[in-house]
């Protein structure tokens, strides 16, 4: 499985890169604080709504730390994506929240 540090991401995100990030945690925590400009599929959605994903576009999962992201990259490797995730999630986040 890819990993990506939470630092990384933001540094990547403060040089205006475009990451496809996706935020897998449930409505409440995402409501109290997510990065910006985040997709939001909660973990246990993932598997009815991959049809919404690019199999051409990386995709960075995140979570509160790091669990969740874990199974959802996991399931969407197994599924033909590019895809990575944020070790730490976020609470290991010092960007950016909404």
């Amino acid at each position: 499985m890819k990993e990506i540090s939470a630092i990384e991401v933001q540094k990547r995100l403060e040089n205006g890169e475009k990451l496809n990030l996706i935020d897998v945690r449930e409505v409440d925590e995402v409501n109290a604080g997510h990065i910006p400009d985040i997709m939001h599929i909660p973990l246990g959605l993932l598997e009815f709504r991959t049809h919404e994903l690019d199999k051409c576009k990386p995709y960075i999962m995140v979570c509160r730390s790091g669990g969740r992201s874990g199974q959802a990259t996991h399931y969407l490797q197994s599924h033909g994506f590019d895809v990575t995730n944020m070790t730490g999630g976020m609470l290991s986040w010092e960007g950016k929240v909404e």
